[in-house]
């Protein structure tokens, strides 16, 4: 089967991983640093920090914004389940905004009606948490200068767009918003194995971040209570948590993180033959817009339902027994069954549930051949010419 997305290990990654298992250090030692500067130089930013996810990311850049009980967060409808639970994790209330259809983004419209009558009912966001679909940048100037008028912050879900920009700044530079977030899962543009990183030009979110991620613990004199402390002594300061990255998965990282711009282009190439091949089809390919450079961490084709014979189930069976290893980012999140039991219910966000009823995300990655790339588009070629990929009745996969 040809997967929606793989990761690409080189002989210099091993070596990286390989040079740190024969060090003094498998956690918290030299790796982790060298990792947090790579990426935040590469993204303009002053600080990184570095956790074992980017769900831990998300959760304790919450946190370090003052996220609590009684607190409203509002993120994007089409999303992972990571982007609305981590305010969850923080006891806060979370609430949905729909996307705009063409890129799949937190709808900047959308935003700001549901501001307007929320400031009304005196229940504005504390936090709002846009998200960069398929490595694209949401809005970020519109929904910053929104930011600033309604009096929230904002945290950047880039889980899908490092390696992306906006406006010729590269994304996690957090010019318009407080904190940046970052997967490093094996599907993603670069990977730790599993890890996220956040990035901040605020020096004491960065401070609450590191202190978070390590149990809330402490041998930093300047934050210290006691005076002049015996050389063994430490404090937990905070009620924190252990999600600290290993050196193994930060050695891994930083050589990534070399070859990032090739990933992209190599990216962008793969796109570009997409749209050439894809054109007579009845599908929508995805809009890459002028003023900012997506990532593309996924290619997500939107089927013209109304002009094909076989459903939206249909193609996306057929297309995984025909070999082809599709996906659907994202149900929105509202629609899950815990979500349901908050009092959610369809009809919330119409875009977010028109795009889960179209919407495919089709092979990229950076070792993706044109001979794959072709047979991609033969299988769904067959199947939205006659219904499935061979003319027999498609088997359900689970």
């Amino acid at each position: 089967m040809i997967p929606y997305g793989r990761q690409s290990i080189s002989e210099a990654d091993i070596a990286a991983v390989e040079e740190v298992l024969r060090s003094d250090f498998l956690t918290q030692g030299q790796a982790i640093p060298r990792f947090e500067k790579a990426v935040s130089h590469y993204c303009g930013a002053e600080h990184g920090v570095a956790v074992n996810s980017a769900t831990s990311a998300l959760h304790i850049a919450c946190l370090a914004l003052g996220v609590g009980p009684g607190d409203l967060v509002w993120t994007s409808a089409t999303t992972f389940v990571a982007s609305a639970n981590c305010a969850r994790y923080c006891g806060a209330e979370v609430d949905f905004v729909d996307i705009d259809p063409t890129t799949f983004n937190m709808s900047v419209e959308a935003l700001e009606g549901k501001l307007l009558e929320a400031e009304t009912e005196g229940r504005l966001p504390k936090v709002v948490i846009p998200v960069h679909m398929c490595g694209q940048s949401a809005d970020m100037r519109e929904i910053g200068a929104l930011a600033e008028r309604y009096g929230f912050r904002v945290i950047e879900d880039a889980s899908h767009a490092i390696g992306g920009s906006y406006r010729n700044r590269n994304v996690g530079a957090c010019e318009f918003s407080d904190i940046c977030v970052f997967s490093f899962h094996p599907v993603k543009i670069v990977t730790t194995g599993e890890g996220g990183l956040a990035t901040t030009n605020n020096p004491d979110f960065a401070q609450k971040m590191q202190l978070l991620r390590s149990h809330g613990v402490t041998r930093q004199p300047k934050l210290l209570s006691a005076e002049n402390p015996p050389p063994w002594y430490y404090e937990q300061i905070d009620l924190g948590f252990n999600y600290r990255m290993t050196d193994i998965q930060a050695a891994l990282g930083t050589s990534q993180i070399e070859r990032l711009n090739e990933f992209v282009d190599k990216r962008h190439a793969i796109a570009d033959r997409y749209d050439d091949m894809l054109g007579d089809l009845p599908v929508v390919m995805p809009r890459r817009l002028s003023n900012r450079r997506s990532a593309l961490h996924l290619y997500v084709i939107r089927l013209e339902t109304h002009k094909i014979e076989p459903s939206h189930r249909d193609v996306f069976e057929a297309l995984r027994a025909g070999g082809i290893g599709v996906n659907l980012h994202y149900m929105p999140v509202y629609l899950q069954p815990d979500f349901r039991k908050l009092g959610f219910e369809p009809g919330l966000c119409p875009e977010a549930e028109k795009y889960a009823n179209d919407a495919i995300s089709i092979p990229m990655y950076p070792a993706l051949g044109e001979d794959d790339q072709r047979e991609v588009v033969e299988v769904l070629t067959r199947i939205l010419s006659h219904g499935d990929g061979s003319g027999s009745e498609v088997e359900h996969q689970t």
